[in-house]
């Protein structure tokens, strides 16, 4: 007697171990623990995208695509291991937009290494531009530091190299934040007055959460997203 309930106290602490391990997910609309698991609503595509060598366990939930988050687990290794985000195509050239916003409200671990950030791709993904509004740990932008600029409604380190694959700027905010307001076209627009690019079609302004480590399984969450 004393084995069986011993077994079903174990089982019931590891239903309360999964139960915790994912909060939100169990009343999502939709979950998914599938590493390239994607989701359409309101045009937008909420996507789990764990994409890097060394990940460890990934789930994610959406109530819409302005409310989701992932549960994440990875070792405290080095490398990006995912990019959860939330992604709207343009389709537009810069010249064509008259404005770009976006408003985001998010919360996320004070441990770990990751970025809560924009990663926006223009011209069929020859250029890609990110947005860090929000950065804990050792993470650190691609390419060498070029000047500090206020654009877009914040004030930014900007740094500008190449992954191999296509041309990076990223803007990092002096200072993080959970929640704020961004004017996308203002920086596309400061991007192309220096010359970095022309009249680029903006292709999808995605935002989320670039996950290096995780440790022990940490909740990100984000409480409100649009583009407009």
């Amino acid at each position: 007697m004393k084995r069986v309930i011993r077994t079903i106290v174990l089982a019931c602490t590891t239903l309360l171990t999964v139960a915790v391990a994912a909060p939100g997910a169990e009343a999502a609309t939709w979950s998914s623990a599938d590493k390239w698991a994607t989701w359409s609503n309101g045009g937008y595509t909420v996507r789990n995208d764990v994409w890097g060598s060394g990940a460890g366990y990934q789930s994610i939930w959406a109530n819409s695509y302005a409310n989701w988050g992932v549960w994440a687990n990875h070792p405290n290794t080095g490398g990006v291991k995912s990019y959860p985000h939330v992604a709207r195509n343009i389709g537009r050239p810069i010249s064509q937009i008259g404005s770009l916003n976006s408003s985001f409200d998010v919360a996320v671990p004070n441990a770990g290494a990751y970025a809560t950030t924009y990663d926006i791709w223009c011209q069929n993904n020859a250029y890609e531009i990110m947005l860090w509004v929000n950065k804990t740990g050792p993470v650190g932008a691609i390419g060498s530091y070029q000047t500090t600029a206020t654009v877009g409604n914040h004030s930014w380190d900007v740094y500008r190299g190449s992954n191999g694959a296509n041309q990076v700027f990223s803007f990092i905010r002096r200072g993080n934040t959970n929640s704020g307001t961004v004017n996308v076209k203002g920086v596309l627009d400061w991007i192309r007055g220096r010359g970095w690019f022309g009249d680029v079609t903006v292709g999808e302004v995605q935002f989320g959460y670039e996950i290096t480590s995780s440790s022990g399984g940490m909740d990100f969450r984000t409480n409100s997203y649009s583009v407009w």
